[in-house]
């Protein structure tokens, strides 16, 4: 009955329209109503942080004071914390507003009342960095059970695929005994063998990263559901979906901190004026002789010839050219325009010590470029880096840029991010660089990025805009329809949870939610 986009979009009224939306959005939102009706029943247990216990430790050293949006944030996640059944928050907020700080207070307060948090993080590299920044933040705090740590002290352990036996081991120990009441890792995390004493919280960081069966899998380690808190720093579309209609309580954190510099990004079209690459290198230089350092951003390493010898996709036929590779990109830069300076490499094949090995390089300034893959993407943090230059930046999506860009200007200085293209000015390409370049803002690259793509299947496992299950309804345009069907759900399930006063609805429902996506939602 419903027609479909293109017809609907030509014939039906606006009036029309409004209704089907309005019965649509109606019933997607009671099925998700009728999931989380189940889930606000599960039993959790209460984490109220104690008046004098870690996190106030941890409060009285800080060297600096929280911004208005971070204490908001965290009293709305305290609120939740202190409930008696499962928080389910998605944490939004701009590069660098400050999400892991927010995140951190509220894991200490889980500690603090006898639970464990796991900080769930998608690459080794940032679980390091992660666990690198934690343990500074927190210092004595972080040495329970050690000589010098503090009474109210926690132990903080890392947990990756690659650790060695005898400290894997051990890290292990700690998590089922509680003696470690935060652990921080990537998905092996998720492997058997790991066991809580407690689990009171996940908190999943880049959350568009991570498949529902991992977070599933994580949350099952709960003796009951723990808490769920997921970051991230750009909402991507089947996110900003889910948010518009609801099954994660959403906090937004939307101011920077104070220090913050602004960024400015600029497109270089490397094909139509070659003269503005050479600027760019020597932008790179004007900035390493002030003192400060730079990274540079490829799409992909150079040591995989075979691999893309076999299987080279369209877009690289279209484009006659492979991506560049950091480490041709590295050797060339080091030999040509950026001769004398220290370029070092940095890329997801190396092991995992040498990635460490040269990312504290960097950041204690013993490098002054750094060539790498989108594996310093998120989280990595080296505030005397203000320059960035992104290769073949047509090939990577607009969050990614945004991300990415957000890794400079984190200190005083300001920041300056080059997106280099050899895409021809009126390709789409061109006009979503042209986007990036033209705001910081990542809620709207989101909805730039969410027009483009479209919203994704809401209901299924479909990530881009192929497959919508919305047949009328888009999600943009339509936020209103879909807010008032939220209120309206809420209600009509927790009057009437089997629907049995609504049989039409109960038909549009069951046509709505297949098993495989009932099964979906269910995780969340």
């Amino acid at each position: 009955r419903v027609m479909s986009r293109g017809q609907g979009r030509g014939r039906a009224s606006a009036a029309a329209r409004a209704r089907v939306g309005g019965e649509e959005a109606l019933a997607l939102r009671v099925a998700l109503a009728r999931r989380g009706a189940p889930g606000a029943r599960r039993p959790a247990a209460p984490r109220r942080p104690r008046p004098d216990g870690l996190l106030a430790s941890f409060d009285d050293r800080l060297p600096f004071t929280l911004t208005d949006g971070q204490r908001r944030v965290s009293r709305e996640i305290f609120d939740d914390l202190a409930t008696d059944h499962p928080m389910h928050r998605l944490l939004q907020g701009e590069v660098g507003s400050g999400k892991t700080m927010v995140a951190l207070r509220a894991m200490l307060a889980v500690v603090d009342a006898g639970g464990q948090a796991a900080l769930l993080a998608p690459t080794e590299v940032l679980a390091q960095q992660h666990h690198r920044s934690v343990t500074e933040m927190m210092g004595e705090l972080a040495e329970g059970g050690m000589l010098g740590g503090s009474e109210h002290a926690t132990k903080v352990v890392l947990l990756t695929g690659s650790m060695g036996a005898a400290a894997r081991r051990q890290a292990l120990l700690d998590l089922v005994t509680g003696e470690a009441g935060v652990v921080i890792g990537t998905h092996a995390l998720i492997e058997d063998k790991v066991q809580f004493h407690d689990l009171g919280l996940v908190v999943v960081d880049e959350q568009h990263r991570f498949g529902v069966e991992q977070r599933d899998a994580l949350r099952g380690k709960g003796k009951q559901p723990p808490h769920l808190l997921v970051m991230t720093a750009t909402p991507i579309p089947r996110t900003v979906a889910m948010t518009v209609f609801g099954d994660l309580e959403t906090s937004v954190l939307d101011q920077l901190p104070a220090g913050r510099s602004p960024i400015s990004s600029h497109v270089v079209p490397a094909a139509d004026k070659p003269h503005f690459l050479a600027r760019a290198w020597e932008r790179v230089r004007e900035e390493v002789a002030a003192g400060h350092q730079a990274y540079v951003v490829c799409p992909r390493i150079g040591d995989e010839e075979e691999a893309t010898g076999k299987r080279r996709s369209a877009e690289d036929d279209a484009e006659k050219r492979p991506p560049l590779a950091v480490l041709d990109v590295a050797d060339q830069l080091a030999k040509g325009p950026l001769q004398g300076l220290r370029v070092e490499v940095l890329h997801g094949r190396m092991a995992p010590d040498d990635k460490d090995a040269v990312m504290r390089r960097f950041a204690a300034g013993d490098a002054d470029v750094l060539v790498a893959t989108t594996v310093i993407e998120v989280g990595v943090n080296v505030p005397n880096a203000t320059a960035m230059v992104i290769m073949d930046a047509d090939r990577f999506g607009v969050s990614q840029l945004h991300q990415l860009r957000g890794r400079v200007g984190r200190g005083a200085a300001p920041g300056v991010c080059l997106l280099v293209t050899e895409m021809p000015e009126a390709s789409p390409a061109r006009q979503r660089l042209n986007a990036v370049a033209a705001t910081l803002d990542g809620f709207e690259l989101s909805r730039i990025d969410l027009e483009q793509r479209r919203e994704g299947d809401v209901l299924g496992q479909a990530q881009s805009g192929a497959r919508s299950s919305l047949r009328v309804l888009e999600v943009i345009e339509d936020e209103e329809i879909i807010a008032e069907a939220r209120q309206e759900a809420t209600a009509l399930v927790a009057a009437d949870p089997d629907l049995t006063g609504l049989p039409g609805l109960r038909t549009a429902l069951d046509a709505l939610l297949d098993e495989e996506r009932e099964q979906y939602l269910e995780k969340g």
